[in-house]
Protein backbone atom coordinates (compact mmCIF):
# COMPACT_ATOMS: atom_id res chain seq x y z
CA UNK A 1 0.00 0.00 0.00
CA UNK A 2 1.12 3.41 -0.83
CA UNK A 3 1.15 5.87 1.91
CA UNK A 4 1.73 9.51 1.99
CA UNK A 5 1.38 11.75 5.10
CA UNK A 6 0.86 15.26 5.44
CA UNK A 7 2.09 17.20 7.92
CA UNK A 8 5.34 16.39 9.60
CA UNK A 9 4.63 17.25 13.15
CA UNK A 10 4.55 15.28 16.31
CA UNK A 11 2.16 12.96 15.16
CA UNK A 12 2.78 12.94 11.55
CA UNK A 13 6.64 12.82 11.62
CA UNK A 14 6.37 9.81 14.25
CA UNK A 15 3.94 7.41 12.35
CA UNK A 16 5.45 8.39 9.05
CA UNK A 17 9.07 7.52 10.26
CA UNK A 18 7.79 4.47 12.18
CA UNK A 19 6.04 3.07 9.04
CA UNK A 20 9.13 3.69 7.17
CA UNK A 21 11.02 1.41 9.64
CA UNK A 22 9.23 -1.31 8.87
CA UNK A 23 9.50 -0.91 5.00
CA UNK A 24 6.85 0.50 4.09
CA UNK A 25 5.76 2.59 1.11
CA UNK A 26 5.68 6.16 2.55
CA UNK A 27 6.47 9.62 2.08
CA UNK A 28 5.91 12.66 4.00
CA UNK A 29 4.53 16.01 2.51
CA UNK A 30 5.37 19.00 4.81
CA UNK A 31 6.12 22.95 5.34
CA UNK A 32 9.12 24.39 3.20
CA UNK A 33 11.18 24.77 6.32
CA UNK A 34 10.45 21.42 7.89
CA UNK A 35 10.59 19.27 4.31
CA UNK A 36 14.15 21.18 4.31
CA UNK A 37 15.33 20.10 7.30
CA UNK A 38 14.41 16.48 6.97
CA UNK A 39 16.08 16.55 3.44
CA UNK A 40 19.31 17.60 5.25
CA UNK A 41 19.49 15.13 8.19
CA UNK A 42 16.67 12.77 8.14
CA UNK A 43 13.83 12.85 10.49
CA UNK A 44 14.83 12.25 13.83
CA UNK A 45 12.79 10.71 16.99
CA UNK A 46 14.38 10.22 20.61
CA UNK A 47 11.91 8.94 23.42
CA UNK A 48 9.78 5.70 24.37
CA UNK A 49 11.84 3.42 21.58
CA UNK A 50 14.96 4.96 21.76
CA UNK A 51 16.94 7.50 19.38
CA UNK A 52 16.61 6.71 15.83
CA UNK A 53 17.31 8.55 12.25
CA UNK A 54 15.12 8.28 9.26
CA UNK A 55 15.97 9.07 5.90
CA UNK A 56 12.11 9.24 4.39
CA UNK A 57 11.06 10.98 1.08
CA UNK A 58 9.34 14.16 1.55
CA UNK A 59 8.06 16.87 -0.39
CA UNK A 60 6.25 19.75 -0.61
CA UNK A 61 3.31 18.54 -1.66
CA UNK A 62 1.66 15.02 -2.93
CA UNK A 63 3.43 14.25 -6.54
CA UNK A 64 1.48 11.16 -7.14
CA UNK A 65 -1.77 9.26 -6.36
CA UNK A 66 -1.22 7.56 -2.83
CA UNK A 67 -3.65 4.36 -1.64
CA UNK A 68 -4.08 5.86 1.93
CA UNK A 69 -3.72 9.71 2.66
CA UNK A 70 -3.03 10.10 6.93
CA UNK A 71 -3.80 13.72 7.26
CA UNK A 72 -1.61 15.11 10.35
CA UNK A 73 -2.61 18.15 10.60
CA UNK A 74 -4.14 20.73 12.63
CA UNK A 75 -8.05 20.20 12.65
CA UNK A 76 -7.98 24.32 11.40
CA UNK A 77 -5.09 23.92 8.92
CA UNK A 78 -7.15 20.54 6.95
CA UNK A 79 -8.52 22.87 4.27
CA UNK A 80 -5.21 24.82 3.37
CA UNK A 81 -3.70 21.14 3.34
CA UNK A 82 -6.71 19.42 1.07
CA UNK A 83 -6.36 22.45 -1.08
CA UNK A 84 -2.86 21.86 -1.86
CA UNK A 85 -3.19 18.58 -2.57
CA UNK A 86 -6.36 18.30 -4.77
CA UNK A 87 -4.77 16.49 -7.72
CA UNK A 88 -3.87 13.51 -6.49
CA UNK A 89 -7.30 12.35 -4.56
CA UNK A 90 -6.27 9.36 -2.65
CA UNK A 91 -8.13 5.91 -2.22
CA UNK A 92 -8.84 6.45 1.23
CA UNK A 93 -8.01 9.41 3.42
CA UNK A 94 -7.18 8.63 7.35
CA UNK A 95 -8.02 11.47 10.04
CA UNK A 96 -6.20 12.06 13.17
CA UNK A 97 -7.00 15.12 14.47
CA UNK A 98 -8.13 15.83 18.12
CA UNK A 99 -11.84 16.55 18.69
CA UNK A 100 -15.03 15.48 16.26
CA UNK A 101 -14.89 18.09 13.53
CA UNK A 102 -12.40 16.86 11.37
CA UNK A 103 -14.30 13.91 9.11
CA UNK A 104 -16.93 16.95 8.29
CA UNK A 105 -14.47 19.23 7.30
CA UNK A 106 -12.69 16.48 4.68
CA UNK A 107 -15.85 15.45 3.58
CA UNK A 108 -16.29 19.36 1.50
CA UNK A 109 -13.59 17.68 -0.64
CA UNK A 110 -13.27 13.60 -0.45
CA UNK A 111 -16.45 11.40 -0.96
CA UNK A 112 -17.87 10.68 2.39
CA UNK A 113 -17.22 6.70 1.79
CA UNK A 114 -13.69 7.36 1.66
CA UNK A 115 -13.27 8.86 4.57
CA UNK A 116 -11.75 6.75 7.88
CA UNK A 117 -11.88 8.29 11.21
CA UNK A 118 -9.02 8.05 13.76
CA UNK A 119 -8.43 8.68 17.56
CA UNK A 120 -4.40 8.35 18.61
CA UNK A 121 -3.88 7.17 21.88
CA UNK A 122 -0.13 7.38 21.62
CA UNK A 123 2.06 10.32 22.27
CA UNK A 124 4.70 12.61 20.76
CA UNK A 125 5.98 15.88 21.14
CA UNK A 126 7.25 18.19 18.07
CA UNK A 127 10.86 19.91 19.26
CA UNK A 128 11.80 21.44 15.85
CA UNK A 129 11.44 21.03 12.42
CA UNK A 130 12.60 17.15 12.18
CA UNK A 131 13.20 16.39 15.85
CA UNK A 132 10.45 14.78 17.53
CA UNK A 133 10.09 13.18 20.86
CA UNK A 134 7.76 9.78 21.06
CA UNK A 135 6.32 10.61 24.59
CA UNK A 136 4.66 7.35 25.63
CA UNK A 137 2.93 4.21 23.77
CA UNK A 138 -0.61 3.86 22.80
CA UNK A 139 -3.28 2.14 20.47
CA UNK A 140 -4.64 3.57 17.25
CA UNK A 141 -8.23 3.41 16.76
CA UNK A 142 -10.06 3.44 13.01
CA UNK A 143 -13.72 3.34 11.58
CA UNK A 144 -15.00 4.96 8.44
CA UNK A 145 -16.43 8.12 9.21
CA UNK A 146 -19.68 7.87 8.03
CA UNK A 147 -20.18 4.24 6.55
CA UNK A 148 -19.72 0.60 7.86
CA UNK A 149 -16.76 -0.77 8.26
CA UNK A 150 -15.89 -2.88 5.56
CA UNK A 151 -12.59 -5.07 4.08
CA UNK A 152 -10.55 -1.73 3.21
CA UNK A 153 -10.83 -0.76 6.92
CA UNK A 154 -8.99 -4.10 8.13
CA UNK A 155 -6.64 -3.59 5.23
CA UNK A 156 -5.58 -0.22 6.68
CA UNK A 157 -5.44 -1.39 10.34
CA UNK A 158 -3.09 -4.37 9.39
CA UNK A 159 -1.24 -1.55 7.72
CA UNK A 160 -1.02 0.66 11.03
CA UNK A 161 -0.75 -2.22 12.79
CA UNK A 162 2.71 -2.51 12.08
CA UNK A 163 3.65 0.69 14.34
CA UNK A 164 0.94 0.65 16.75
CA UNK A 165 -1.65 -1.69 17.90
CA UNK A 166 -4.60 -0.90 15.90
CA UNK A 167 -8.29 -1.54 16.65
CA UNK A 168 -10.93 -1.34 14.48
CA UNK A 169 -13.80 0.17 16.87
CA UNK A 170 -17.80 0.04 16.06
CA UNK A 171 -19.04 2.97 18.20
CA UNK A 172 -16.09 5.59 17.14
CA UNK A 173 -18.14 8.21 17.55
CA UNK A 174 -18.22 7.84 21.65
CA UNK A 175 -14.66 7.65 21.61
CA UNK A 176 -13.96 10.42 20.08
CA UNK A 177 -16.04 12.12 22.69
CA UNK A 178 -14.43 10.60 25.28
CA UNK A 179 -11.25 11.39 23.97
CA UNK A 180 -11.71 15.44 24.11
CA UNK A 181 -11.64 14.69 27.46
CA UNK A 182 -8.43 12.93 27.54
CA UNK A 183 -7.07 16.37 25.35
CA UNK A 184 -9.17 18.83 27.53
CA UNK A 185 -6.61 19.24 30.11
CA UNK A 186 -4.18 20.02 27.64
CA UNK A 187 -5.34 23.98 27.89
CA UNK A 188 -3.84 24.40 31.13
CA UNK A 189 -0.43 23.94 30.64
CA UNK A 190 -0.75 26.31 27.40
CA UNK A 191 -2.09 28.48 29.64
CA UNK A 192 0.84 28.46 32.13
CA UNK A 193 3.70 27.81 29.41
CA UNK A 194 5.03 25.16 31.22
CA UNK A 195 5.05 20.78 30.89
CA UNK A 196 2.10 18.80 31.87
CA UNK A 197 4.22 17.48 35.01
CA UNK A 198 5.09 20.85 36.35
CA UNK A 199 1.17 22.27 35.90
CA UNK A 200 -0.55 19.07 37.54
CA UNK A 201 1.85 18.80 40.49
CA UNK A 202 0.01 21.84 41.91
CA UNK A 203 -2.67 20.92 43.91
CA UNK A 204 -5.28 23.56 42.78
CA UNK A 205 -4.52 23.40 39.24
CA UNK A 206 -5.29 19.92 39.52
CA UNK A 207 -8.59 21.22 40.90
CA UNK A 208 -9.24 23.03 37.64
CA UNK A 209 -9.06 19.72 35.28
CA UNK A 210 -11.75 18.09 37.35
CA UNK A 211 -13.55 21.04 37.00
CA UNK A 212 -13.23 20.61 33.24
CA UNK A 213 -14.41 17.20 33.23
CA UNK A 214 -16.93 17.52 35.36
CA UNK A 215 -18.50 20.67 33.34
CA UNK A 216 -17.97 18.55 30.34
CA UNK A 217 -19.93 15.70 31.30
CA UNK A 218 -22.85 18.10 31.92
CA UNK A 219 -22.95 18.99 28.42
CA UNK A 220 -22.04 15.65 26.70
CA UNK A 221 -25.12 14.06 28.99
CA UNK A 222 -27.48 17.02 28.03
CA UNK A 223 -26.64 16.39 24.40
CA UNK A 224 -27.51 12.87 24.78
CA UNK A 225 -24.01 12.02 23.51
CA UNK A 226 -23.20 7.87 24.46
CA UNK A 227 -19.25 7.84 25.39
CA UNK A 228 -18.05 4.88 24.74
CA UNK A 229 -14.43 3.38 26.70
CA UNK A 230 -10.87 3.74 25.08
CA UNK A 231 -8.42 0.82 25.13
CA UNK A 232 -6.39 2.82 27.34
CA UNK A 233 -8.99 5.27 28.62
CA UNK A 234 -11.64 3.68 30.37
CA UNK A 235 -15.10 5.48 30.34
CA UNK A 236 -14.96 4.48 34.31
CA UNK A 237 -11.89 6.16 35.40
CA UNK A 238 -13.37 9.53 33.86
CA UNK A 239 -16.78 9.23 35.48
CA UNK A 240 -15.23 7.90 38.68
CA UNK A 241 -12.54 10.51 39.14
CA UNK A 242 -15.49 13.60 38.43
CA UNK A 243 -17.85 11.86 41.07
CA UNK A 244 -15.64 12.21 43.66
CA UNK A 245 -15.07 15.11 45.96
CA UNK A 246 -13.03 17.49 44.36
CA UNK A 247 -10.02 17.54 46.26
CA UNK A 248 -9.70 13.50 45.83
CA UNK A 249 -10.21 13.53 42.68
CA UNK A 250 -7.65 16.00 41.73
CA UNK A 251 -4.92 14.16 43.91
CA UNK A 252 -5.63 11.06 41.65
CA UNK A 253 -5.54 12.75 38.39
CA UNK A 254 -2.29 14.86 39.61
CA UNK A 255 -0.66 11.54 40.48
CA UNK A 256 -1.76 9.97 36.78
CA UNK A 257 0.00 12.77 35.11
CA UNK A 258 3.04 12.94 36.90
CA UNK A 259 3.43 9.47 35.97
CA UNK A 260 2.87 9.84 32.07
CA UNK A 261 6.68 10.04 30.51
CA UNK A 262 9.99 10.55 31.79
CA UNK A 263 10.30 13.45 28.94
CA UNK A 264 8.34 16.49 29.34
CA UNK A 265 4.98 16.69 28.08
CA UNK A 266 4.14 19.84 26.78
CA UNK A 267 0.29 18.79 24.87
CA UNK A 268 -0.76 19.90 21.53
CA UNK A 269 -1.77 23.22 22.16
CA UNK A 270 1.20 24.52 23.82
CA UNK A 271 2.92 23.04 21.09
CA UNK A 272 1.24 25.22 18.69
CA UNK A 273 1.55 28.57 20.67
CA UNK A 274 4.97 28.03 20.65
CA UNK A 275 5.84 27.79 17.01
CA UNK A 276 3.70 30.84 16.91
CA UNK A 277 0.79 28.85 15.63
CA UNK A 278 -3.48 29.15 16.44
CA UNK A 279 -4.54 26.36 18.39
CA UNK A 280 -7.00 24.02 18.60
CA UNK A 281 -8.46 24.88 21.40
CA UNK A 282 -12.36 25.66 19.80
CA UNK A 283 -11.92 21.93 18.41
CA UNK A 284 -11.56 20.58 22.56
CA UNK A 285 -12.63 22.73 25.27
CA UNK A 286 -14.71 24.57 22.77
CA UNK A 287 -16.65 21.51 21.91
CA UNK A 288 -18.10 21.63 25.32
CA UNK A 289 -18.86 25.15 25.04
CA UNK A 290 -20.97 24.10 21.97
CA UNK A 291 -22.80 21.06 23.24
CA UNK A 292 -23.79 23.06 26.40
CA UNK A 293 -24.83 26.14 24.17
CA UNK A 294 -27.13 23.48 22.15
CA UNK A 295 -28.40 22.36 25.28
CA UNK A 296 -29.75 25.88 26.36
CA UNK A 297 -27.24 25.59 29.53
CA UNK A 298 -23.54 27.09 29.42
CA UNK A 299 -19.79 25.80 30.24
CA UNK A 300 -18.51 28.74 31.83
CA UNK A 301 -15.17 27.30 33.06
CA UNK A 302 -14.25 25.75 29.86
CA UNK A 303 -15.06 29.27 28.42
CA UNK A 304 -12.81 30.57 30.65
CA UNK A 305 -9.88 28.75 29.35
CA UNK A 306 -10.89 28.62 26.03
CA UNK A 307 -10.37 32.44 26.33
CA UNK A 308 -7.26 32.60 28.46
CA UNK A 309 -5.98 30.46 25.48
CA UNK A 310 -7.34 32.77 23.00
CA UNK A 311 -5.38 35.43 24.89
CA UNK A 312 -1.91 33.45 25.29
CA UNK A 313 -1.74 33.15 21.53
CA UNK A 314 -2.38 36.67 21.26
CA UNK A 315 0.02 38.19 23.59
CA UNK A 316 2.55 35.12 24.05
CA UNK A 317 2.55 36.05 27.69
CA UNK A 318 1.57 33.17 29.79
CA UNK A 319 -0.31 33.32 33.04
CA UNK A 320 0.76 32.58 36.37
CA UNK A 321 -0.85 29.40 38.27
CA UNK A 322 -1.94 32.19 40.66
CA UNK A 323 -3.80 33.81 37.73
CA UNK A 324 -4.61 30.84 36.93
CA UNK A 325 -6.75 30.07 39.95
CA UNK A 326 -7.94 33.46 40.54
CA UNK A 327 -9.70 33.42 37.11
CA UNK A 328 -11.35 30.39 37.33
CA UNK A 329 -12.63 30.46 41.09
CA UNK A 330 -16.55 30.17 41.61
CA UNK A 331 -16.54 28.83 38.23
CA UNK A 332 -16.83 25.13 39.35
CA UNK A 333 -16.81 23.07 42.72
Amino acid sequence: MKTAVIGAGAIGGLVAGYLKLKGADVSLVAKPEVAKAIQQGGLNISGVRGDINIKIEVAQKLNSRPDLLILATKTQDIEEALKDNLGFAPAAILTTQNGVQADSIVAKYFPKENIISSIVMFGATYLEPAKLVHNFEGSWIIAKAFAANDEEVVRISGVLNQVFPTIVSENIRGMKYLKIFVNANNCIPAILGISMQEAFIDPGVSRISMGIWKEGLDSVNKAGIKLESLPDFPLERLTRLASLPIDEGAKIFSGIMQGLSKEPIYGSILQSIKRGKVSEIVYINGEFINLAEESGTSAPLNKKLVEMVHAVEKTRKFFSKEELINSTKGLFS
